[in-house]
């Protein structure tokens, strides 16, 4: 769906998202625990879209979300990736770094060594200065690894979503970033 190159790690490979891909995506987004800190599930049309945005994303800007596959275990666990945010905000334009998995894939460290594998895309080969991190207070999962991939936060970054309306329950957004100097190469790259 998208010409994003193979990123493989010690027990994942991040591809790009294939049509058969849909079903897991679908079944991944339908779920409300996986979709907790969202403003709603997304049933079948919406992950068509959710895909078709992937791949405009993917050729505008030569990087975007891949799937996540975890060989020997299933042949897609979620997807990780790249994101230029398309709303306005004090730090932006940005990139923005970002996972979801299907719950069953929880707790297995995907999460952090599929971001730290798209840490080493951004700083080594798109040669970027900075990523960015964004999530509601309490996703605390998404927190965790942003700290363990060497994220830090200042309160001072944090913010109103602008898509979303006064008094929504998701309104408040916490800000993390990574500069490419902070991130250190070869340090983090160990999973």
């Amino acid at each position: 769906m998208a010409d994003l190159p193979h990123l493989p790690t010690p027990r994942l490979l991040l591809r790009p998202l294939r049509q058969g891909d849909l079903p897991a995506l679908a079944a991944m987004n339908a779920d409300p625990e996986v979709m907790e800190h969202f403003p709603a599930p997304l049933g079948g049309t919406g992950s068509e879209v959710m895909a078709a945005r992937i791949a405009d994303h993917a050729r505008e800007h030569g990087f975007g979300f891949w799937a996540v596959e975890a060989p020997g275990v299933a042949v897609f666990t979620g997807i990780a990736g790249l994101l230029v945010p398309r709303f306005q905000a004090h730090f932006t334009p940005c990139v923005e770094i970002g996972w979801r998995f299907a719950r069953e894939y929880w707790g297995r460290g995907y999460a952090t060594e599929a971001a730290r594998a798209l840490l080493d895309f951004a700083f080594t080969r798109l040669e970027l200065e900075e990523l960015v991190s964004l999530t509601v207070p309490a996703n605390g999962r998404s927190r965790r690894v942003m700290e363990r991939i060497g994220m830090t936060r200042d309160p001072a970054d944090d913010f109103d979503h602008p898509d979303l309306p006064d008094g929504h329950r998701l309104r408040r957004h916490i800000l993390y970033r990574l500069t490419r100097s902070a991130w250190g190469g070869e340090a983090h790259r160990a999973v």
